[in-house]
């Protein structure tokens, strides 16, 4: 079990965004969660206007991963928006990050899976 300590989202969401501007990415906060504790959703997009969502889950020994929430695949921006919005509603603390990438990289240090 990973009983590491947590990160302020804030401060986890500033890093990844770090990350990808190291890496050449666009990055940015298009919906400010909880300080604390709120879930960070992050949203891949690519120039030809597809896109991915990425949501946090733990795996079966309770570390950290990622799975893409709308589907294996890119789907439309439009659709990766709805999928969002549609988290917000459960959620209305959740946290949205944005990074642009023409090679559709994440910069997340955890799996994706």
């Amino acid at each position: 079990m990973d009983h590491a300590p947590r990160l302020k989202a804030e401060i986890w969401v500033k890093a990844l965004i770090r990350r990808a501007e190291v890496g050449g990415a666009s990055a940015m906060v298009v919906r400010r969660g909880d300080n604390t504790s709120g879930v960070v959703l992050v949203k891949l997009s690519t120039p030809d206007r597809q896109a991915r969502v990425l949501t946090p889950t733990r795996s079966g020994d309770g570390t950290l991963q990622w799975m893409a929430g709308t589907g294996p695949e890119p789907v439309p921006d439009g659709d990766a928006e709805a999928y969002v919005q549609r988290q917000r509603k459960f959620d209305p603390d959740i946290w949205v990050v944005e990074i642009e990438d023409r090679e559709g990289r994440h910069f997340l240090q955890e799996p994706v899976v």
